[in-house]
């Protein structure tokens, strides 16, 4: 499975990657195709968000924990300061990671976004 990861490097500047949780093949259901499923991760709790319409650009931030967001709704362009720009949709993973140094730019839909948060300690 295909997730973008911000993080910041050992100066402070964030970067951009594409990066692939692995994934394996098992039956789940008798008779059923297989599944393919990564391993377990531990998360320490699942928070459900709206943004509010409007919100637009989040200036240069850092999130306040790593953590997975997913996407449900909406197109979010995130900017490092690297330079580099990337656009995720719904369906999107992002792992969020410079939870230090000079973060990222946030650009977010007009309408109200549902997303999900999910903070996680290393290992992913």
């Amino acid at each position: 499975m295909r997730c973008l990861r911000i993080y910041a490097d050992k100066a402070g500047e964030s970067h951009l990657a594409w990066m692939d949780i692995p994934l394996s093949p098992k039956e789940v259901f008798p008779g059923a195709p297989p599944f393919k499923l990564s391993a377990r991760h531990r998360a320490t709790s699942v928070q459900f968000v709206t943004h509010p319409p409007g919100l637009g650009v989040v200036d240069w931030h850092n999130p306040p924990e790593r953590q997975l967001v997913i996407f449900l709704t909406g197109e979010t362009e995130f900017e490092t300061s690297d330079g580099d720009v990337r656009r995720v949709g719904p369906g999107s993973v992002v792992l969020a990671e410079d939870t230090w140094g000079k973060g990222h730019i946030s650009r977010h839909p007009d309408e109200e976004q549902q997303v999900i948060y999910i903070p996680v300690p290393d290992g992913i």
